[in-house]
């Protein structure tokens, strides 16, 4: 995948998406929840890129969806998951965009961790 720029009608607020070239590795619990090398890098207005994780990287048995909903204009409505081993932290710790805008297209069948809810997200460069 080349990166992406998306130009969304209204404010300024571009979003750009490129394939991260790096190996990211997600614990929880003391536990690997997610393991890939095919992830994306979501870039959007001035905010830090988020790393979007395919679900087929992901370790859904270790998951609990829950009923925490949320909408971006930009991206469209969002669905969470917990992390049981991971405790109280770990709540809501994930997020998807199960049927996102057409313009973000790309994040389809990915997940996202927040940072301060796992133990680690390890992220090595790859050639």
């Amino acid at each position: 995948m080349t990166e992406k720029t998306i130009k969304i009608p209204g404010p300024d607020h571009p979003i750009t998406i490129s394939h991260a070239a790096s190996h990211i590795v997600v614990s929880a619990g003391g536990r690997v929840v997610a393991d890939s090398r095919n992830a994306l890098s979501l870039q959007e207005a001035g905010h830090p890129a988020v790393l979007y994780i395919p679900r087929a990287d992901v370790d859904l048995s270790q998951l609990s969806r829950t009923d925490h909903r949320t909408y971006c204009p930009y991206k469209g409505d969002c669905s969470y998951y917990s992390i049981p081993a991971g405790g109280e932290r770990s709540q809501n710790a994930i997020w998807t965009y199960e049927s996102p805008y057409d313009a973000v297209a790309e994040i389809k069948d990915h997940m996202a961790f927040y940072p301060n809810r796992v133990d680690s997200i390890e992220v090595t460069a790859t050639a």
